[in-house]
């Protein structure tokens, strides 16, 4: 009696091992099909984004501005030797419009991800922390008219805390020292 039990057990093991198998092997198709099917744009967005990050890393180091400095000392050296031509003059300007044209586009590529990369913090700090106010999260969203609203109550809650008295985080800028309403709260 004991055997067909272990022999059903071994067939079972021997299918969900067998099974396992095939569901990572069509994970694994589906996710080689998915990396095929991937939108052209989606590609060139991928491209980019690396592209960007990397240029703004390499383009935004100390190197970058001296060589810059170099070329630029370079091109005045040379003014002498084309007599301050106009094509003299043109090479650097055109270079110049030109490389602020495309830096223009990567810096804004690189700022958009860090926004949104600290908005995503900001909203996940401001979930986890109870007392905070989660009308807060996406406040980026909100109209003009709301966010001045909003700078307005901030402004009321600050000066109501220091008017009775109650601790802020307000510290003197001149002698770092903790002003009057920035007192320990008392245990009670």
């Amino acid at each position: 009696m004991e055997e067909p039990a272990s022999s059903v057990r071994a067939v079972l093991e021997s299918r969900a091992i067998s099974y396992g198998t095939m569901v990572n092997k069509t994970q694994t198709a589906e996710l080689k099909q998915h990396e095929q099917e991937r939108d052209f744009f989606c590609v060139v967005r991928d491209a980019f984004r690396v592209f960007a990050q990397r240029s703004a890393a390499a383009l935004g180091s100390a190197w970058a501005f001296t060589g810059a400095v170099v070329v630029i000392l370079l091109w005045l050296v040379t003014g002498p030797i084309f007599h301050f031509s106009d094509t003299w003059q043109l090479i650097i300007n055109t270079a110049t419009t030109i490389i602020t044209f495309l830096m223009v586009f990567l810096i804004q590529n690189t700022q958009n991800r860090d926004a949104k990369a600290m908005h995503l913090k900001l909203d996940e700090l401001i979930r986890a922390i109870k007392p905070a106010r989660n009308e807060l999260v996406d406040i980026e969203d909100l109209s003009d008219e709301e966010l001045q609203k909003l700078q307005e109550q901030f402004r009321r809650m600050r000066k109501r805390a220091e008017a009775d008295d109650s601790p802020s985080r307000h510290v003197d800028p001149e002698t770092a020292e903790p002003t009057q309403s920035s007192r320990p709260v008392r245990p009670a």
